[in-house]
């Protein structure tokens, strides 16, 4: 049988808007990675979709003043929209509390708690927990703050002190709330009182050996799959070598998954939102075969089926639960194909001309927000610099002034100015029409030799998720084009010899053409509007790759060249930046 690929993105928390790094680390580079794969002729499904359960929609809910049935839908609505607009097309979006999807996530989530906990992977436990005496109330994960515990790898303290009860985002370790030094209830910021109460503990260590030899050789390299990421090898193998500990998988909570047993201590108690939050993507799956084949059981082709390469997306925040505890529940379940690829990119930082560089926060006023970005600018250039900056082997900084001068350029400059000066020409010289190839030369030659060359490239470089360096070798090719151009000097040409003249635009017809189809993963809508611009009876929304190899024939009537990127100017940037 053919190859599958289910392909997911992080689910974002329902309890805010996103902004310029949560794109960089998840969505952006699956809706790549998904473009590619269909351009391919692939059989893929891609879903995502909100994480409304859990701590951090209540602490939004109370802040905003409403209750949090409505921030987890307003922010789903509004997240959604966002991704739409930036051309991140999933084939759905869900959320694990929305109304159309509650229900059968619910009866997913708690099937699979149900076969792990039957094969004896829970122990029930009394524990002692941080309480909010004033609150009333237990403190789970997100509602505790304080300093992280952790000794980084330099042998140093991590002391990071805004460091959440579920994982230090400085130092990417987990964390037990019981452990932070100096710990505050973010409910109502005084010291939690220790006290006792029962949960249910998923026995990680029991799985240890089996996620360490999943994790070993065969993720480094194996025949069938891309090398993982070495950092996140590293850091995983790390996790591992250290032990890895019983770990809460239920939650003194009322906004989430009931836990399913019939146990009065387990009254009043959710599943811990990290255990139900990837299982949304089962969820979502099943929803989108019951929407388009009426059967949700469906979801079972893609998640139980070797042919089936489910393929993850996460920034470095879910490391450790997208490539340990997750692997753990489906070794648990028992029924559950393993992911073939974890994807993780590292955190993107900011830095404003005259500040130093910074976390992205709202509080601080230091983020790029997607809804107020996409007011005043087209979606690709952003596109463009989030994937030539893009965090795939460390932490990297959007630069305002970056940002404006990559746009400049490269994108005007190089590339949009390359298949503009082409169409102008023709519609100028050759009445809007493809001319004739005639006799190439030994110039033209090389360069139709330089495209393919540099389609395999790319082609190589996306296949194993190397997306920043694919857009370079899209950029060299666009480089190349104008030192043909350049070269080949058409506007002396068609006054001396108007038949080389038709061979030389051509050629840098079939290069726009060629340009179009493998730009199409990085900046579909420039994409889309060179498809009109060539005049092709193909979807804009899928370019076939083999496209890059046919020839637009002689006398095909071209489209109307129009501008693809605009100048871009600081100010503007900046006053949107600080609208947040």
């Amino acid at each position: 049988m053919n190859k599958r690929y289910l392909v997911t993105a992080a689910l974002p928390y329902s309890n805010g808007r996103l902004h310029v790094g949560h794109i960089a680390g998840a969505y952006l580079p699956a809706d790549t990675y998904v473009r590619f794969l269909r351009s391919k002729g692939e059989n893929v499904r891609f879903i995502c979709g909100s994480d409304d359960n859990g701590v951090t929609a209540l602490i939004a809910a109370r802040k905003e003043g409403v209750s949090v049935e409505e921030l987890t839908q307003f922010y789903n609505e509004r997240q959604f929209q966002d991704f739409e607009r930036l051309g991140i097309k999933f084939d759905i979006y869900g959320g694990t509390h929305q109304p159309d999807f509650v229900d059968l996530h619910n009866r997913i989530s708690q099937d699979i708690f149900k076969v792990i906990y039957d094969k004896g992977y829970f122990v029930k436990k009394k524990a002692t927990q941080l309480y909010d005496p004033v609150a009333k109330q237990f403190l789970p994960d997100r509602y505790v703050k304080g300093s992280c515990y952790h000794v980084k790898s330099d042998g140093t303290p991590c002391n990071y002190d805004e460091a959440y009860g579920d994982q230090c985002e400085a130092c990417g370790n987990a964390i037990d709330p019981m452990l932070l030094i100096n710990p505050v209830s973010t409910i109502t910021g005084t010291t939690p009182v220790p006290r006792e109460t029962t949960h249910w503990y998923l026995q990680l260590d029991r799985l240890e050996n089996r996620i360490r030899e999943w994790l070993g050789g065969k993720r480094r390299s194996a025949a069938d799959s891309p090398a993982w990421r070495e950092f996140v090898l590293n850091f995983s193998l790390g996790q591992i070598s250290q032990g890895l500990p019983e770990r809460a998988m239920t939650r003194d909570l009322d906004w989430g998954v009931p836990v399913p047993l019939d146990d009065p201590e387990a009254q009043g108690k959710t599943l811990y939102v990290w255990f139900d939050a990837p299982i949304g993507y089962v969820s979502f799956t099943a929803k989108l075969c019951e929407e388009q084949e009426g059967d949700w059981s469906r979801f079972a082709e893609w998640w139980k089926d070797e042919n089936c390469r489910i393929v993850h997306f996460v920034g470095e925040d879910n490391t450790i639960f997208h490539v340990l505890t997750w692997p753990a529940m489906l070794m648990a379940e028992g029924t559950y194909s393993l992911p073939w690829q974890v994807v993780v990119n590292a955190f993107l930082k900011i830095r404003f001309s005259g500040r130093e560089e910074e976390k992205i926060s709202k509080s601080r006023g230091a983020a790029i927000w997607i809804e107020d970005y996409l007011k005043t600018f087209e979606p690709d250039p952003l596109r463009y610099y989030l994937t030539a900056i893009a965090p795939e082997s460390g932490r990297t900084t959007f630069e305002v002034n970056d940002f404006i001068a990559r746009n400049n350029n490269e994108l005007l400059n190089s590339l949009g100015n390359f298949i503009n000066r082409t169409l102008t020409f023709a519609h100028r010289y050759f009445d809007g029409k493809v001319p004739e190839a005639g006799q190439r030369s030994e110039i033209d030659f090389r360069h139709m030799t330089k495209i393919t060359e540099q389609a395999e490239k790319i082609e190589a470089l996306l296949g194993k998720f190397q997306f920043k360096a694919a857009l370079g070798e899209l950029m060299a090719l666009a480089r190349s084009a104008n030192v043909y151009f350049d070269a080949r000097k058409p506007w002396v040409q068609r006054k001396e010899n108007m038949a080389e003249c038709a061979v030389t635009i051509n050629v840098c017809i079939q290069t726009v053409k060629a340009l179009t189809v493998l730009m199409a993963p990085f900046l579909p809508s420039s994409a889309a509007k060179c498809i009109e611009m060539l005049n092709l009876d193909i979807d804009p929304d899928i370019i076939p790759w083999i496209e890059i190899e046919a020839e637009i024939p002689a006398g095909h009537q071209l489209g109307q060249p129009t501008v693809l990127f605009k100048k871009l100017d600081p100010e503007t940037l900046f006053s949107v930046a600080r609208d947040v």
